[in-house]
């Protein structure tokens, strides 16, 4: 009977212990399944050499899948103190170059020195602010981050905060 027993115990513990090894195995998959993929996490932030960008210049980025505007205006573009980032004495534009009405991509007319948007005639100066057309805003703003001559996309920075509460 004794003998017994101890069988019965010792398939029990076995019984438990496989249980406990499962129930940890599956927590770790759990956990991994609720983590964002490596491509999420990538997307998130998106570093940009401005440095190279020449004067009256606009270069076009992707971050999150949208394009985003980085125009270094030249001695004769009009400057906008509440939408302008300054780099030293570098003055740029940063936009998400998504129009504010349906969402069209604008292009860069550097002789006018604006952007505009071919599908319903939209029309944004050089600082992304509406003009003309049926845009109801100016062009967004991507929370940014300045870090000597370089831009980090999508991490919020105190030049983005300032221009921010300039805004308001």
């Amino acid at each position: 009977m004794e003998t017994c027993q101890k069988r019965r115990d010792f398939i029990g513990m076995a019984l438990t212990g496989v249980t406990a090894v499962g129930g940890v195995c599956a927590l770790g998959v759990m956990k991994k399944s609720w983590d964002p993929l490596p491509s999420v996490q990538s997307a998130g932030f998106v570093t940009v050499d401005i440095s190279t960008i020449e004067e009256g210049e606009a270069r076009s980025f992707q971050w999150r899948g949208k394009p985003i505007f980085v125009l270094r205006k030249s001695a004769d573009t009009p400057k906008n103190a509440k939408r302008d980032v300054v780099i030293g004495e570098k003055v740029f534009t940063l936009v998400i170059g998504l129009c504010t009405h349906l969402g069209c991509i604008p292009s860069y007319d550097a002789k006018k020195k604006s952007f505009i948007c071919a599908c319903h005639g939209g029309v944004f100066d050089a600082s992304g602010i509406n003009t003309f057309g049926p845009p109801p805003r100016p062009l967004d703003i991507p929370p940014f981050k300045i870090s000597g001559e370089t831009l980090v996309l999508g991490e919020e920075g105190e030049e983005y905060k300032k221009l921010i509460t300039k805004k308001a």
